[in-house]
């Protein structure tokens, strides 16, 4: 069933809009620019629209996902320089990385990653058309934006040309006929490069987006998304750009996601703070971060902690016990009304992620259901029809929140019953040391026993370094 009204925040007019869900929902998410790690503020923005993405599909919307690599740039050549490699080189080795991490993240895969090396001719041919319009012009160094066309600059940071001018960042170029033009093309003798009709050279960072949005999405789409720290220039460059080509309102929303600071300060490599997402998997696996990433509202910024990821451990095996109590319900029916429960979670869930995507109000409704089926396990009231009742609605928010669950088959599911079995035969005989042994045994096999009164439960227990319980 499709979402009856999905309201997300628009960072252009500041309010939230009503996303369109009669049709098909076209997303572009400004990617990673492939010359380092991946680190956890780009996991975050990432992770968002992952759930995003997922919560429209678990409702049959069709998504057409749109994540670009930029592997052009001037940050990519100089890392280049510095390892005696070429920059394609570099940008090969930090996407097959890219993938390393955000696979291992549970995040499903784009429709398209298109990159920037790949739509050069897209990227032409749109320079020339505002060229021809005089939007564009030629100079010393490339080939440059006049923002002084476009009477709108400004429209999305709330930036006026006044304030811009004496302090924004923008490149000291004397070329340029204003301080604020950018560039769309850079003359250059330097590889990477490409023929133009006004000079060897490579694009400009924000045409990059605008060329590939365009040519994938059209002029016009639902979503377009990024880091809060792409607003100015990148965003606001790419709509003036882009409505000057087009003569059309370029994205529907804007939806941009809050920093993850360290301590309250920026991340950078010059505090020497960075968190690569390759670390913090290492630490934490990819259900942490997950819960981490969606425990504030997206629009806000996050404070990394290594006391808040620890929390979310915490949470995580509830989620565990929760899941494989489910799983394992035994017994005869029970008088307990789950179902209202688990609609009630339902429905506030839904609400949560329909009223601008407020991923923290959506986990207090997930952990909520949570939190009633292990208060049921642990009172010896969960039934297998309770468990009928409510293992759907709890895989399916799993599913949304793309969190996963240890996968376990049913041979192993049933060797695991007979182990168990075996160990509570010995227990009543008083064989007390032999079932200390199978319970060894099953430990090694990263499964945890949970001892109720009148029999034994079990989950299996994702392996987190960071987990000292």
């Amino acid at each position: 069933m499709k979402i009856a009204k999905l309201e997300i925040f628009d960072t252009l007019s500041e309010s939230e809009k009503e996303l369109d869900t009669s049709k098909k929902i076209r997303i572009y998410l400004c990617g990673v620019t492939v010359y380092d790690e991946a680190h956890i503020g780009h996991a975050r923005t990432i992770i968002v629209f992952d759930v995003l993405r997922k919560f429209l599909e678990s409702k049959e919307n069709m998504v057409e996902f749109i994540q670009n690599f930029t592997d052009v740039d001037d940050k990519i050549i100089d890392r280049a320089q510095k390892e005696g490699a070429t920059a394609y080189d570099i940008s090969v080795r930090y996407i097959e990385e890219y993938f390393r991490d955000f696979d291992a993240l549970n995040v499903k895969r784009a429709t398209r990653y298109p990159k920037a090396t790949e739509h050069i001719k897209d990227m032409i041919a749109l320079i020339d058309s505002l060229v021809q319009k005089k939007i564009a012009y030629v100079s010393k160094n490339g080939v440059y934006f006049a923002v002084s066309r476009f009477s709108d600059y400004g429209k999305l940071s709330k930036k006026k040309i006044d304030d811009l001018i004496s302090g924004s960042r923008v490149d000291v170029d004397e070329t340029k006929n204003d301080p604020l033009d950018f560039a769309l093309w850079k003359f250059s003798e330097e590889s990477p490069l490409w023929d133009s009709p006004w000079g060897k050279g490579r694009p400009g960072w924000h045409i990059e987006c605008s060329a590939m949005s365009i040519k994938y999405l059209g002029e016009n789409f639902e979503i377009h998304g990024g880091g809060r720290d792409l607003i100015f220039p990148h965003h606001e460059n790419e709509i003036a750009q882009s409505e000057s080509f087009t003569s059309k309102p370029f994205a529907k929303i804007w939806m941009h996601v809050g920093m993850v600071t360290i301590n309250g300060e920026k991340m950078s490599k010059s505090l020497g703070n960075i968190r690569t997402v390759k670390y913090v998997l290492q630490k934490y696996g990819p259900n942490i971060i997950r819960l981490f990433c969606l425990s504030g509202h997206y629009s806000k910024p996050i404070d990394y902690s290594e006391d808040l990821l620890k929390e979310n451990i915490v949470k995580w095996r509830q989620v565990e016990t929760c899941y494989y109590e489910l799983l394992l319900a035994e017994g005869k029916n029970q008088s307990n009304p789950i179902g209202e429960t688990v609609l009630q979670c339902s429905t506030e869930f839904d609400s949560a992620l329909s009223n601008d995507f407020n991923t923290s109000l959506a986990l207090t409704a997930f952990f909520k259901l949570v939190k009633e089926i292990n208060r049921l396990a642990a009172d010896e009231l969960l039934s297998k029809s309770i468990a009928e009742k409510a293992f759907p609605e709890l895989e399916r928010m799993i599913s949304v929140l793309g969190l996963a669950i240890p996968k376990i088959t049913s041979d192993e599911i049933n060797s695991i019953n007979q182990l168990i079995k075996k160990r509570e035969s010995l227990r009543q005989q008083k064989k007390y040391q032999e079932a200390d042994n199978i319970r060894e045994q099953i430990s090694k096999m990263g499964i945890e026993l949970i001892d109720h009164k009148n029999r034994t439960a079990w989950m299996k227990k994702e392996k987190i370094q960071s987990d000292i319980s």
